[in-house]
Parts: structure tokens; C-alpha cells; sequence
């Protein structure tokens, strides 16, 4: 029987650590290694340093096939193929900032055996013609450089490895792509094999459409609110249609992460070094920094100024089942706030510790109920699962002005109203179930009246 080859993982984040664990889970020895002593340590006691549902038992699990590192020597004197999935942050310009791919590079070690050298971090078309020409000059022409993309949701990532829709590898040198094609085999999916440009271009167009269904279906919302229409019956009805399909059709305060906002911003940029002004793009971008505006200005609709009044938010994470703070619609949503004047409170049931330097000037709360307590209004965030099982009826007897603004449409507008809310969604204006400000105006000229 073949034994399984040694996998090679260098950056050991949430790419790097779920496809870690994952390719461990599939037989695979795997020596991951990382520059941050502290992280390597805290892996090797086993404690994960990441949030991702059931990404902690599948290291646990997989200890013994697991080896976590600092040196780069125990990764290329062992492995046989080795990804690369460091971070490419975006810098001032939007370009990808290459810096710690290139530092991969350039620490191989120069005698380095026959490998295969797989990018998995998220690089802008024309990386691999770019690393190709490092490893040349090197003297590491033999080393076998491949684009192979990660197509990871954060929250179901494990689920997306084990269960792709495709496994995407470009090269020119067909034994390395044979090798990859081989290790990827268990997953029984549909291997894309085509050159490096495309392979890099497949990712950045699959993520800029994502963005782009998100900011559309933001943009039908915001014109159903003027209309009359209930954006979640509209998607629902757009859904339907094979062309379509409802993924990704889910109207809110927009994207965030670290995927979607960089690799838009990316390809836009790549586009324009090119000489190519990519239109969509820009709108795409322009939307999704509104959409969160739109959030505080349906709270002035409510409240009037918002100076001194308590906004608690429900949920910090870019989105449920993650920690993930990074691009997270609440730095902008407390930002605002705390301009306005508000008191601005937070709860998140994973991400609370991440959160709070990021949030200065924020109350942060373990309980999501004292939160709430005395609060002029409610502004849900992040569509954690633990928010839809609140009683609303008991929340807005502890309000003190019981207004929810619903940033994800996860609660029923009919079940707000029975518990005395007042509620307010994306894009279902039928759901505004009444005005606690018009409330107390008609009450005083009623009054008035009376008199």
C-alpha cells in the first residue's frame, strides 16, 4: 500500500489550519509551520487560537498526524508538497500586499528536493508568473510552483474542504498537477485543471460575484423599502430561477471579512493597473459602505438625535460562527454611533474578547439580556442563531424604548409586533410595526387635546 505523501502548511490561520486539519483527517501527515512562536506553542498543547465550528476536535483528533513548527527546514526536508497560505493583506493603494508570500520564497532553503509549491493565499492574477521568476533567479527552477485557490467559507469551512464544489489547480508542469489532483481524490469532487493565471483569476471572479449578488440584492432592498416590496419574498421568487439560485441573495448591512472587501478591491485595482476602469466594482464597493449607513439613519428615524441614547448591538463577528472581526459591519456601525453621541453597548456570543480593542469607547457584554436592559433601541448585527431564540416579549419590557432594528432580517416582523416592538428590517417596509417618536407625539396631543 502507497503511503500517503507528507503535506507541507506554511501560515497557520484559517486557511492554513482548517486545511491542515483537514488534509490530516484524510490520512495525511502534516507539518504545519508558522513565525509566531506563541501560536505554534498554544497548537502543540492543542488549543486552537481561531474560532471554527468543529475545527478544535478535528486537531484534537488528528494529533498524531499534526506537527507543528517554526523552521522551515522541518517542513521542506519532510514534505512533498507544500501550500502556501499566508495572508495578503491589502495595502493603501488596494493592491494585495505580497510581502509575506515573497518571504516564503525567498527562505527556502537552496537545497530543496523535487516539491511541490502550492498557493493557496488569495494573490492577484499574475503572482505565479511573478513567484515563478523569485524561484528562477534563485537557482529553484526545479521547484514545481502551482496555483491552487481556497474556496473556504469562514463559520462552514470544514464542511466546504471536505464537501467542495471543485478543486481548482493551475500549473504547466503536469506532474504537479497530477500529484495535487491525487491527493485531492478522497474529496470525490471535480478537478479544474487549467494554467496559473486562470486558476488565480477563477478565484478573484468567484469572490468579486459574491460581493457583487450581495450588493445587488442590497441595492433591491433599499428600492423595496421606497416601493412597498418585501425584498425577502423577491429573493425568494429570484431564487427559484436555476440561472439565479438563492445563494448569497440574503439582504442586509452588507459583506465583510477578509475575502470579499480585499479581493473586490484587488481585482478592481489589478483592472485598473491595466487600463481597464472595471465599473462594476466601484458600485459594488459604494453599496456596501452605505448599506451600514442606512442601519443608523433608520435609528434616527426612530429616536430623533441620537446623542446620549443607549444602542445596544446584537452580534460584533463580520458573521456567524466565527471570531472573525476583520472588515466586521459593527466597527463601522459603533464608529457612527459613537459620533452621533450614542452609549453604544455590544454582545457577541464568540467574538467579545477579539473585539475589545477594536471597540474603544464600547460597553461590551457577556450577557445579552443585561445588554439590552434600559436600551433605547436594538440593532441586530450578526445573524447568530442564539439572537432568534431571545423572548422578544420579555426584551421589550426591559427596554427602555423598544425598538429593533433587524440588520439581518432574522426575526418575524409578525412576532415583533405581538411582543410590543418596534421593528424595522432590511427592505421589508411593511414590517415597521410602529413609531415610538410619532407614539409620543400623538399621546402629548392628545393630552392637549383633552385639556
Amino acid at each position: 500500500m502507497t503511503q500517503p505523501p507528507v503535506i507541507g502548511v506554511i501560515g497557520v490561520g484559517y486557511v492554513g489550519l482548517v486545511s491542515a486539519a483537514c488534509f490530516a483527517e484524510l490520512g495525511n501527515h502534516v507539518i504545519c509551520r508558522d513565525i509566531i512562536p506563541e501560536k505554534i506553542e498554544r497548537l502543540r498543547d492543542g488549543h486552537v487560537p481561531i474560532y471554527e465550528p468543529g475545527l478544535s476536535d478535528l486537531v484534537v483528533k488528528n494529533r498524531q498526524r499534526l506537527t507543528f513548527t517554526t523552521e522551515i527546514r522541518d517542513v521542506t526536508e519532510q514534505a512533498g508538497i507544500i501550500f502556501v497560505c499566508v495572508n495578503t493583506p491589502p495595502m493603501y493603494s488596494g493592491d494585495a500586499d505580497l510581502t509575506f508570500v515573497e518571504a516564503v520564497i525567498a527562505e527556502l532553503p537552496d537545497d530543496i528536493g523535487d516539491v511541490v509549491l502550492a498557493m493557496k493565499s488569495t494573490v492577484p492574477v499574475g503572482t505565479g508568473e511573478r513567484m515563478q521568476a523569485l524561484l528562477d533567479a534563485r537557482g529553484l527552477s526545479h521547484v514545481r510552483y502551482v496555483s491552487n485557490p481556497e474556496f473556504l467559507k469562514e463559520g462552514d469551512a470544514i464542511t466546504d474542504f471536505m464537501h467542495p464544489d471543485r478543486v481548482v489547480i493551475g500549473g504547466t508542469d503536469d506532474v504537479a498537477i497530477d500529484r495535487l489532483a491525487q491527493l485531492h481524490a478522497p474529496l470525490e469532487t471535480r478537478i479544474v485543471r487549467t494554467d496559473v493565471a486562470t486558476a488565480e483569476m477563477i478565484k478573484a471572479a468567484s469572490n468579486a460575484f459574491l460581493a457583487t449578488k450581495i450588493s445587488f440584492i442590497n441595492e433591491i432592498a433599499n428600492v423595496c423599502e421606497e416601493t412597498g416590496a418585501d425584498v425577502t419574498a423577491v429573493a425568494e421568487g429570484m431564487g427559484l430561477d436555476r440561472r439565479i439560485g438563492r445563494h448569497f441573495l440574503n439582504a442586509g448591512i452588507g459583506f465583510g471579512g477578509s475575502c470579499f472587501g480585499k479581493d473586490v478591491s484587488a481585482l478592481k485595482q489589478l483592472a485598473g493597473n491595466s487600463g481597464y476602469h472595471f465599473q462594476i466594482l466601484n458600485s459594488v464597493m459604494e453599496v456596501n459602505e452605505l448599506q451600514k449607513r442606512r442601519l443608523v439613519a433608520k435609528l434616527g428615524k426612530h429616536l430623533g438625535s441620537l446623542r446620549d441614547k443607549k444602542i445596544a448591538l446584537l452580534g460584533l463577528a463580520f458573521k456567524p460562527g466565527t471570531d472573525d472581526m476583520r472588515e466586521a459591519a459593527s466597527l463601522i456601525v459603533a464608529s457612527r454611533l459613537l459620533a452621533e453621541g450614542a452609549i453604544v453597548r455590544a454582545h457577541d456570543p464568540v467574538a467579545s474578547e477579539v473585539a475589545r480593542p477594536l471597540l474603544r469607547g464600547v460597553e461590551i457584554h457577556d450577557d445579552v439580556l443585561e445588554m439590552l436592559e434600559g436600551v433605547d433601541a436594538a440593532v441586530l448585527i450578526t445573524e447568530w442563531p442564539q439572537y432568534a431564540e431571545l423572548d422578544l416579549v420579555h426584551v421589550a419590557k426591559i427596554m427602555r424604548t423598544p425598538v429593533l432594528i433587524d440588520g439581518r432580517n432574522l426575526f418575524a416582523p409578525e412576532l415583533a409586533e405581538r411582543a410590543g416592538l418596534t421593528y424595522e428590517g432590511i427592505g421589508r417596509p411593511g414590517a415597521v410595526v410602529g413609531n415610538p417618536r410619532r407614539r409620543e407625539q400623538d399621546g402629548a396631543a392628545s393630552a392637549s387635546t383633552e385639556a
